[in-house]
């Protein structure tokens, strides 16, 4: 049995009209056209398209016919037949030939690669790379997924289908490309360190509202105390428990502005258990008190500050 029975991908076919195009990078996707022939004895005559058109084999083997070569095509191979490419594809008369197809034109914006620029696209658009591969990755994956995707058709299927047809047309060109134009540079990863003290910040900034200590982030980051706190410090220049208080007292600063919220509700959302502590902190950090600060709607007069 072949993927493409175990998977329902005849149902491919039923892509037409629901996945038209979709953005691949700075390229854009049309799509013209998609199929299933099942295993049978067949023929498609000397023909060509203005569009890209690719094969993938699910069972049997075949001939594929361009350029003036032939091509012996077998299960898991994936050929394709680009713009103008004059071509013929004959099933094996022992072994028939089963093939899902898709075809579409590519289209590059103007803020897209240069034309001596590689990459992924370049296995389609390179005429000197070959028009049959047995590298086609996830593309049977691929086509069974979006196959499956047709039936029933749900909200939010458009987007699925959307990004499930980038991948085939980038899988597509990558099973043609030269490797060295599959090849990238990679940012180097951040520093660890940065990346835990991140994580860290991130935590005390989720959980103004909760009790936290130095034992709860280290926690989340699975380090000691010890460790995280010294990360902490030597990454930032404040304890952790001084960066907690002073977030705090900023998103206090914030929700005073609104005229509405108590002052108690303030405290309690800034982690304070009642008015008076939240009150003594907030006077020692802005220098006055947080009814003051909202009578002044958190501005600073130089007057005030004077008679004061």
């Amino acid at each position: 049995m072949s993927w493409a029975d175990a998977t329902g991908a005849d149902r491919i076919a039923h892509l037409a009209g629901l996945l038209d195009t979709c953005q691949v990078g700075t390229h854009r996707a049309d799509f013209t056209s998609w199929g299933f022939y099942p295993p049978v004895i067949w023929r498609n005559y000397w023909h060509r398209h203005s569009y890209y058109e690719v094969c993938l084999v699910h069972s049997g083997a075949g001939r594929f016919s361009t350029r003036g070569q032939d091509h012996e095509v077998v299960t898991g191979d994936v050929f394709l037949a680009r713009p103008g490419d004059v071509h013929e594809i004959e099933s094996s008369a022992s072994d028939p030939l089963g093939i899902a197809y898709w075809g579409f034109t590519l289209r590059t914006g103007c803020d897209g690669p240069r034309p001596d620029e590689r990459g992924w696209w370049s296995g389609l658009t390179d005429t000197s790379r070959p028009v049959v591969s047995a590298r086609s990755g996830s593309l049977a994956a691929l086509v069974a997924t979006l196959a499956a995707n047709t039936a029933p058709v749900q909200s939010g299927t458009e987007a699925v289908l959307g990004g499930l047809g980038a991948a085939l047309v980038v899988d597509t060109a990558r099973a043609f490309a030269a490797e060295e134009d599959l090849e990238r540079e990679v940012p180097e990863p951040k520093e660890r360190s940065v990346r835990l003290v991140a994580q860290m910040q991130r935590h005390l900034m989720d959980n103004l509202s909760r009790p936290v200590t130095v034992r709860n982030v280290a926690a989340d980051v699975h380090l000691s105390e010890r460790h995280a706190e010294r990360l902490f410090l030597e990454h930032t220049g404040t304890s952790m428990m001084a960066t907690l208080r002073r977030m705090r007292l900023e998103l206090a600063a914030t929700l005073l502005l609104d005229t509405s919220t108590k002052v108690s509700a303030v405290a309690r959302s800034c982690g304070y258990p009642d008015a008076r502590a939240f009150s003594t902190a907030f006077r020692r950090a802005n220098g006055r008190s947080p009814l003051e600060f909202r009578a002044y709607g958190g501005t600073l007069h130089l007057d005030s500050v004077e008679q004061g």
